[in-house]
């Protein structure tokens, strides 16, 4: 597995975590595999978040104030933004693994037919969808937000409270 750690400052709109890096895990799990949503739900649960969906990734800019996020990718591949305009893409595949704190903007740019992710939030946060400038009190929220206490991926301990 490799491991990338992300720092994202504010962009416009987007207000990204500036204390908390994005991680990008490539190759977590055999693509081969023949259920890869099961063993990432599997392996983010075992860590202390909860899977809550399966489905593409939305094709336009959003972040979560709420809730920290990790994304792990089951089937096929697709091209990420991350960061809002000023950041960049990613390409993702099959058997990778995104952790993305709350506040950071992201979309797919491609997904391809048969892409399907994963995704699964911290132990007590309930995820929302922001698409505009963030409110004071919404950026209070991102900042007063804690890192999680364990990696998803690693189950290693990043946080204590």
């Amino acid at each position: 597995m490799i491991f990338k750690s992300i720092l994202f400052s504010r962009d416009g709109w987007v207000p990204n975590n500036s204390a908390i890096p994005v991680g990008l895990y490539l190759g977590v799990e055999p693509s081969e595999r023949t259920d890869l949503a099961k063993a990432f739900e599997a392996r983010f649960a075992s860590h202390g978040w909860l899977p809550e969906w399966r489905d593409k990734i939305y094709d336009y800019d959003h972040y979560h104030s709420t809730a920290h996020e990790v994304l792990g990718m089951a089937s096929g591949h697709a091209t990420l933004a991350l960061g809002g305009s000023a950041g960049f893409e990613i390409a993702v595949a099959a058997g990778d693994a995104l952790m993305l704190p709350a506040g950071t903007g992201h979309r797919a740019v491609k997904q391809s037919r048969d892409f399907l992710a994963v995704g699964a939030y911290p132990v007590g946060q309930i995820w929302d969808i922001c698409c505009v400038s963030p409110s004071q009190s919404m950026l209070d929220r991102i900042s007063s937000l804690p890192p999680p206490e364990y990696d998803p991926v690693t189950g290693s301990r990043i946080y204590s409270p």
